[in-house]
C-alpha cells in the first residue's frame, strides 16, 4: 500500500468535499467488497487437511490408539484428540 496525494488524482469537487471531514490526515479507502476464498481453498490445503482429519478419525474408530496416530501423523496428542472430537461432531451432524 502506497501513499497518494488526493490532489493528484481526485476530482476537485470530491477533494473539497473530503476536506470538510478530514484535512492533512492519512485515510484508508477499502477495496470494493468481494468474496474472498477461505484459508487453503485456492491451493487445496483445506481439502488435504480435511481428508487427513477424516483418515485420523476413521483409524481411531477402527481401533488405532492415540499414540499410534501421533506417530503416524506427527501431531501432538492434543491435536489428535481435537481432530477426533471435531470430526466425530461433524459426522454426527451429517447423520442427523
Amino acid at each position: 500500500m502506497s501513499y497518494k496525494n488526493g490532489k493528484d488524482f481526485l476530482p476537485p469537487s470530491l477533494l473539497k468535499e473530503l476536506q470538510n471531514y478530514i484535512q492533512g490526515e492519512l485515510v484508508y479507502i477499502p477495496k470494493i467488497e468481494q468474496t474472498r476464498a477461505g484459508w487453503g481453498e485456492n491451493n487445496g490445503t483445506r481439502k488435504l487437511i480435511e481428508k487427513r482429519n477424516r483418515e485420523i478419525y476413521q483409524m481411531y474408530k477402527g481401533g488405532a490408539s492415540v499414540i499410534e496416530l501421533i506417530q503416524r501423523f506427527h501431531l501432538s496428542e492434543d491435536s489428535i484428540r481435537k481432530i477426533i472430537v471435531k470430526t466425530r461432531e461433524l459426522v454426527q451432524n451429517v447423520a442427523k
